[in-house]
C-alpha cells in the first residue's frame, strides 16, 4: 500500500508543480472577487475544481443569479462523472476498490489523465496509487490557493504577463497530458469536440462551447465503437 502511494505520489509529481501556481493565481483572483482567504480555501477543499472556479469567481465578480451560476457550473462538471468508470476500465478493475466513493472527489482532469497514461504504460490499478496521485494533486491546489488568497488581490499587479500565463497553464497541463497518451484512432473523437467546442463557443457561449463539445465527441466516439465492434 505504502510502495503504491508513493508511486502514485511521484506521478502526480508534474500536477503539483502546475497546480500550486495555477492555485496561487485562483486565490488572487477570489480576493479581487470580493472573497476573504478563508472563503477562497473553503471552495478550493469543497469545489476543487480548477476552471469551474474560476468561472465561480467570474460569476460573483458579474452578479449572475444563483440558479444561473448553479447551471453552469454544473454543466461545466458533468464530464467528471465518467472519470471513475474510465479509470476502473482502463486499470482492468471490475469491481471499484476499497474507498472509490472518496478518492473519486480527487478525480480532476490532470489527475484522470495522469492516470491513464500510467495504465497505459503498464501501471497496476491499486487504491495506493490513486490515492498518492490523488492527495498530492489536492493538497497542491489547496495550498497554493491559500497561499494566493493571504497574499492578496493585488499580488501580481505587477506582473501582468505573469497572470495571464498562469490562466492558460491549467488548460496547458491538461492537454500535455492528454498529448501524452493520445492514439491515432482518438483523433476524430478529439476532433469532433474540438470542432463543437470552438464552434459554439463563437457562436453562442463559453458554456455552451463546453457542452457541445463533450457531447459531439461522445456521439462520435460511440458511433466509432459500435462500428468498430460489429
Amino acid at each position: 500500500m505504502a510502495q503504491d502511494f508513493r508511486r502514485g505520489a511521484v506521478v502526480g509529481a508534474p500536477i503539483v508543480l502546475g497546480y500550486f501556481p495555477i492555485a496561487f493565481s485562483f486565490g488572487v483572483a477570489a480576493t479581487k472577487a470580493g472573497l476573504s482567504s478563508t472563503e477562497a480555501v473553503v471552495m478550493s477543499l469543497l469545489m476543487y475544481s480548477g476552471a469551474a472556479q474560476f468561472m465561480a469567481i467570474a460569476l460573483i465578480a458579474a452578479g449572475a443569479g444563483f440558479w444561473i451560476s448553479v447551471a453552469t457550473l454544473v454543466g461545466m462538471s458533468l464530464r467528471h462523472v465518467l472519470y471513475g468508470p474510465s479509470l476502473l476500465r482502463a486499470g482492468g478493475q471490475s469491481v471499484p476498490p476499497k474507498g472509490a466513493l472518496a478518492w473519486g472527489f480527487g478525480l480532476t482532469d490532470e489527475v484522470f489523465g495522469a492516470g491513464l497514461g500510467a495504465f497505459a504504460r503498464g501501471q497496476a490499478f491499486t487504491g495506493g496509487f490513486i490515492w498518492g496521485l490523488a492527495l498530492v494533486s489536492y493538497a497542491a491546489w489547496v495550498g497554493g490557493t491559500a497561499v494566493g488568497a493571504l497574499a492578496g488581490a493585488g499580488a501580481l499587479a505587477a506582473w501582468p504577463s505573469v497572470d495571464a500565463g498562469l490562466s492558460f497553464m491549467l488548460t496547458a497541463l491538461f492537454l500535455a497530458l492528454l498529448l501524452s497518451i493520445m492514439q491515432r484512432a482518438e483523433l476524430p473523437v478529439i476532433g469532433a469536440a474540438l470542432v463543437g467546442t470552438v464552434g459554439l463557443s463563437f457562436a453562442v457561449s463559453p458554456t455552451a462551447g463546453i457542452m457541445g463539445g463533450m457531447i459531439l465527441g461522445a456521439l462520435v466516439g460511440t458511433v466509432l465503437g459500435r462500428r468498430d465492434a460489429v
